[in-house]
């Protein structure tokens, strides 16, 4: 039986990971087999996160200042606790500079989403943010469960449908229905907010898919299990040689090429969030995926849990 009644029983079954029509790191398709799982029926809230800590005084990463040993070179002055908080730019920016609209914020964390003076009055039900992996982990490990694999948390986000684009089928807007949270308008100056949520959203706000599970898209990032690589294993081509419950990459590949000067290694995000629009970061889909540092946190990644047959 599962650890309470917010799971939901995935059955074993074999699916078509990943996509050859998108971004890169998404190939090649690949067929794959998992074992049956039970998995959160919606992310991790605010209030169950607070419930954890309330009984083990737990404390997050971006609550804790960082070790200068950890960051060599780093202006003393950054040093300081906080995490990434989108900042909606006034007018169009560059569309390769990330930092346009993110901003290290002394102060936020999950208690206080947009920094100093935020809080979370009237959330409790919206997924907790500001998660570093390390806090997810401590989370499930408290809950007696554990962080899904890549491939469980696809296998549960397609809700049955195999080689569909999206969660709910393959038309984005199903008789003009918004089916998650996402961002509607040019990003990241212009939000329309036609679904109704700016930011954050409740985590029943949108329809559950096929099996069940509500917020596998949009709304929050959430932490996968598995190291990042910047592609997925080869197709196996033969029934008898499909993978069972694959791991993903390895963590000494997982850091970021492009910094080799940064050796954080970095997991795998799934499902989007409420930040993905058309014009950039099409990843509202069950095959998108993004490398995240273990040691950040932002105001678009929570999580949830599996829990696996012994």
């Amino acid at each position: 039986m599962p650890a309470d009644a917010g799971m939901v029983w995935i059955s074993a079954g074999s699916f078509r990971m990943g996509s050859d029509t998108h971004y890169p790191e998404e190939s090649p398709a690949h067929q794959v087999r998992v074992d049956g799982f039970w998995i959160d029926r919606t992310p991790v809230t605010n209030r169950q996160f607070n419930a954890f800590v309330a009984a083990t005084g737990y404390v997050t990463f971006a609550e804790i200042a960082p070790d200068p040993r950890d960051y060599p070179g780093a202006l003393p002055h950054m040093l300081r606790a906080g995490s990434l908080v989108f900042h909606q730019p006034p007018a169009p920016v560059d569309l390769r500079d990330w930092s346009r609209w993110w901003g290290f914020t002394f102060g936020a964390d999950w208690r206080r989403p947009s920094g100093p003076g935020s809080s979370l009055d009237g959330l409790d039900e919206h997924p907790v943010v500001h998660i570093a992996y390390c806090d997810a982990e401590a989370y499930a490990r408290w809950a007696g469960k554990q962080l899904p694999s890549e491939a469980e948390w696809e296998f549960a986000a397609r809700g049955g449908l195999d080689g569909a684009e999206f969660a709910w089928g393959d038309a984005f807007m199903p008789g003009g229905r918004h089916m998650a949270n996402t961002w509607q308008g040019l990003f990241p100056h212009e939000n329309r907010g036609d679904d109704g949520h700016d930011r954050t959203s409740p985590v029943t706000a949108f329809p559950a898919n096929g099996y069940g599970v509500l917020d596998m898209i949009g709304n929050v990032w959430e932490w996968t299990a598995d190291w990042y690589s910047p592609k997925h294993a080869d197709d196996a081509g033969k029934a008898c040689c499909i993978p069972q419950n694959p791991r993903g990459g390895a963590e000494a590949a997982s850091y970021d090429p492009r910094q080799p000067q940064i050796r954080i290694p970095r997991k795998v995000l799934k499902g989007g969030s409420h930040l993905c629009a058309p014009n950039y970061c099409r990843r509202y889909r069950p095959a998108a995926r993004h490398a995240e540092p273990v040691d950040t946190s932002t105001s678009h990644v929570g999580f949830r849990c599996v829990q696996r047959q012994a």
